[in-house]
């Protein structure tokens, strides 16, 4: 160990020395012992209980910065009744037998109520160390980066080691909301067999088994990052989904990315997620200054997801300082109980003090700090931590695309294939993009749960049309979330999944089904002709001036044009020769109605007083005597 902003130090015997001259000579200024103890009153200004926090940090990466941080944070974390007194101490040693000796060594030496610890690595054995000497000594210890904000579970009984990273199950709790929103309801699973990989799958059942939502959960697969570039491609195209959720460990995930990218799975029409603590939980992937590479040298593809802390842009200043006022906050609580500052072990190897720990535990659980919730749960880790979701962009930038607050999203482009601003696939075969028109039965639109924002499962999420071109303002009103069922939207569940391709949905607004005006198509044949759309689908009728513009399946409903009367014994053909007068109408913009006006004008001349914008308004006013007749085309066709 060496103090904050100093030399190298000396090594061998030489190094212990220092070390034990350190922990003999205390940072912290000697108090005299009020009425209730070592934390009596007395000490700090105007009777303040003096708070001693060491703030440790493992790595050279820290010698310069660290020196400066004890004034600012003490300064940015200001407690009434607490005078808080961080001081800053580097550690030489990452290797795990050398950070218990180091650690060990120095909370022997030092009067501290709390320890707020970071490092520069990734290494897992971190956590479960600071784990062990917070159950040894009942001190809190707060993980705010790196490998010790891993976040481990079970801890040790007794321990108060808290943690600002993100559990695996929180991570996928994001991720499936992320999915569900931006309808990417097909995927696989992909782990190794890393520590927790059985936890995760686990989690995955839990999300999707009790889910409204239709997940199609295409199965897991369990890699061996050894087997070989071929091995893993081959294992990777057996399955067919472009959302692919990754848990692995971080050394693990460059053969894994190197074997998608040469089986053609990491390019436009794939998705991938980094799930889990080392990929995307506490350091790494994502952070200022880090590189976007893995550990061989491997660029993570375009396009990936992770979910990080909403802190993860903080400089180091920020992150401490949230880690002193967890540990600030907690001795508030606490103060207010015994009324002073009790004295905690801090001697590693003396008998594990477990009962002090379970009673000091519960003072951590509810927090709050900088308009941030810093509430832990038993295990050790956030319980409503704030998370955002980022995405690795063409230009390899990271660049947010969503919030998880009080167990909510919000994400910044509301459907992300088609809008988004720098996924746009260059050659996206995979990825269609559908209208329709509400026409029941074939498609029937109804509003998402009021309560959880979700569609059924016989029904799929749909939206209000948006530009294609460009991406809308920040400022623009985010389209409006439907959920469509039907005839119709059965055939296309059924077609995107036998054939293999994801889509977007959207209900088109310009017209109806598609009508010719002024040398413009509108409606479903519309947005097709102009492209806007790759397919539409729906009640559509098959005509000789909509076959010239735009193709069509083969029929999936034969019936033709249908004439409705009611119980009479007139014709409508000569509406005024009967009195009253025969009325009936149909719904413009149609086949039928242009057959009327082609063979009939005097016919469509009478009629268009009474057509109706709708089938289900037709229908009403016929049952309602309004009409008499009404004209219609049962069409219920489709067409790419």
């Amino acid at each position: 160990m060496r103090g904050a902003g100093g030399p190298g130090g000396p090594r061998g015997p030489a190094k212990m020395l220092l070390l034990l001259a350190l922990a003999c000579a205390s940072p912290f200024p000697e108090e005299a012992p009020g009425p209730g103890g070592a934390g009596g009153p007395g000490g700090g200004p105007g009777g303040a209980r003096p708070l001693n926090v060491a703030l440790v940090f493992s790595g050279p990466a820290y010698a310069t910065e660290a020196a400066r941080l004890g004034p600012a944070v003490a300064a940015a974390v200001r407690s009434p009744g607490l005078d808080v007194r961080p001081v800053a101490l580097v550690l030489n040693g990452s290797d795990p037998r050398s950070l218990v000796l180091q650690l060990c060594d120095l909370l022997s030496g030092l009067r501290v109520h709390g320890v707020v610890f970071e490092d520069d690595s990734r290494a897992p054995a971190v956590a479960p160390i600071l784990d062990f000497l917070s159950a040894q000594t009942s001190l809190p210890i707060v993980a705010v980066h790196g490998g010790a904000a891993l976040v481990l579970t079970p801890k040790e009984k007794g321990s108060t080691f808290l943690q600002l990273g993100s559990s695996t199950e929180q991570q996928l709790q994001v991720i499936f909301e992320v999915l569900e929103e931006y309808d990417w309801t097909s995927f696989v699973a992909v782990t190794t067999r890393a520590p927790g990989h059985r936890a995760f799958l686990s989690y995955i059942e839990v999300l999707t088994d009790g889910s409204l939502v239709g997940w199609e959960h295409r199965g897991a697969l369990t890699l061996d990052p050894g087997a070989g570039e071929a091995v893993l491609g081959a294992q990777l195209r057996s399955v067919s989904a472009q959302i692919r959720l990754l848990f692995c460990a971080r050394e693990e995930a460059e053969p894994v990315f190197r074997a998608a990218e040469e089986a053609g799975l990491t390019g436009p029409g794939y998705v991938w997620f980094i799930v889990g603590p080392q990929l995307a939980g506490g350091g790494g992937s994502g952070a200022p200054g880090e590189p976007l590479l893995l550990p061989g040298g491997a660029p993570l593809p375009a396009g990936l997801f992770a979910v990080r802390s909403a802190g993860w842009r903080d400089d180091l200043a920020r992150r401490v300082a949230a880690g002193v006022a967890v540990v600030a906050r907690g001795a508030q609580a606490l103060l207010r109980d015994y009324g002073f500052l009790p004295e905690l072990g801090h001697d590693c190897r003396a008998q594990n003090r477990t009962h002090r720990g379970e009673s000091l535990h519960r003072y951590f659980m509810n927090i709050t700090w900088d308009n941030r919730d810093y509430s832990f749960n038993e295990d050790g880790f956030l319980v409503n931590p704030s998370l955002v979701v980022i995405s690795l962009t063409r230009d390899r930038t990271w660049e947010v695309v969503g919030s998880w607050e009080q167990q909510t999203l919000h994400l910044k482009y509301p459907l992300w294939s088609r809008y988004g601003r720098f996924l746009q696939p260059v050659d996206d075969t995979q990825h269609l993009t559908v209208a329709t028109l509400e026409e029941r039965p074939f498609v029937i639109v109804e509003p998402a749960d009021p309560i959880s924002g979700t569609c059924i499962r016989d029904s799929v999420p749909c939206r209000s049309q948006l530009n294609h071109t460009h991406s809308p303002p920040p400022d623009a009103p985010r389209p409006e979330k439907r959920c469509c069922k039907g005839f119709c939207i059965d055939i296309l569940k059924r077609l995107a999944q036998t054939i293999g391709f994801s889509y977007d949905l959207y209900l088109v607004t310009n017209g109806k089904h598609g009508k010719k005006i002024d040398g413009v198509w509108n409606g479903m044949i519309g947005e097709v002709f102009y492209q806007r759309a790759d397919m539409a689908i729906g009640s559509l009728t098959i005509n000789e001036e909509r076959s010239e513009i735009v193709d069509f399946s083969v029929p999936f409903v034969e019936t033709g044009i249908s004439v409705m009367v009611a119980r009479s014994n007139g014709t409508f053909q000569r509406p005024q020769e009967q009195y009253p007068p025969l009325k009936f109408g149909t719904v413009p913009n149609g086949s039928t109605e242009k057959n009327i006006r082609s063979n009939y004008p005097d016919m469509h001349s009478y009629m268009v007083r009474y057509n109706q914008p709708r089938v289900e308004e037709a229908l009403t006013q016929l049952k309602a005597g309004s009409a008499q007749t009404r004209a219609g085309g049962a069409g219920g066709r489709w067409g790419p």
